[in-house]
């Protein structure tokens, strides 16, 4: 695998990470926790190895620019500023809340994770779509 494979990667990395999470939001609402656990644990590693990833990326290649496309290249950005602040955000979140489920501080848990859920979501998902605007539908 070389440098430039990397995107392609991320974008997989981001997939998972948004049906391990799903999986895992779906199993602790059938109170199947130990399942829970597991998928979280699961979508905690992919989006590690994602971030890992996206950095090593980062590191040897500029940041590609999207075309000048009029209205498209404003839907991008609409997509991608959200995508990134969040981004940065749920980083302390996650941890806050995996913090929790370890210390079996439940109720603390359950709060912060009603938070990081939707926002974790938003961030996978939107990264592939990133992903397909920046290196297939508009090249």
């Amino acid at each position: 695998m070389q440098v430039q494979d990397l995107p392609t990667l991320n974008a997989t990395l981001n997939a998972v990470a948004a049906t391990l999470l799903l999986s895992g939001y779906i199993a602790i609402k059938k109170n199947h926790k130990e399942l829970h656990k597991k998928l979280m644990v699961a979508t905690f590693i992919v989006s590690a190895l994602f971030l890992t990833s996206y950095l090593i990326y980062h590191y040897h290649v500029p940041s590609k620019k999207f075309p000048d496309l009029g209205w498209i290249k404003t839907v991008y950005f609409l997509i991608l500023f959200p995508h990134i602040i969040l981004a940065v955000i749920m980083v302390p979140m996650i941890l806050k809340t995996f913090w929790h489920a370890y210390k079996e501080e439940w109720e603390k848990h359950k709060k912060i994770a009603r938070l990081t859920f939707p926002i974790w979501m938003y961030v996978s998902v939107t990264g592939v779509i990133v992903y397909f605007m920046l290196y297939h539908w508009f090249v």
